[in-house]
């Protein structure tokens, strides 16, 4: 099923809310915790908006900022060619951290 925008962030702002719930927060405890201004945390609840920042900020005091950086995982080889061209310069960094590159 593909959700719509608006279905996102509603879903992320009730995530947000279960979230905090089951830390027994209120909803101004949270923010204070996040450094948020308590209108922005019911916002961000209410209807998942939020800019970036406070988005993470709610992510760390909700202590679930590990998965912010699977957001956006680096795309998969495109061609043939991307894929070994990947797997040279990994084993290029590998012969660098272990002090062997050559030249």
């Amino acid at each position: 099923m593909i959700l719509t925008l608006k279905d996102q962030m509603t879903g992320l702002g009730r995530r947000i809310r279960e979230r905090r719930l089951a830390l027994d927060l209120t909803q101004q405890a949270a923010a204070a915790k996040a450094g948020v201004a308590h209108r922005t945390w019911r916002r961000m609840e209410a209807e998942g908006k939020a800019s970036i920042e406070d988005l993470v900020r709610a992510a760390i005091a909700l202590r679930c900022d590990e998965g912010i950086v699977g957001l956006f995982p680096a795309m998969a080889a495109n061609s043939m060619e991307d894929l070994l061209a990947q797997q040279r310069n990994a084993t290029k960094s590998q012969r660098q951290r272990a002090g062997g590159a050559r030249p």
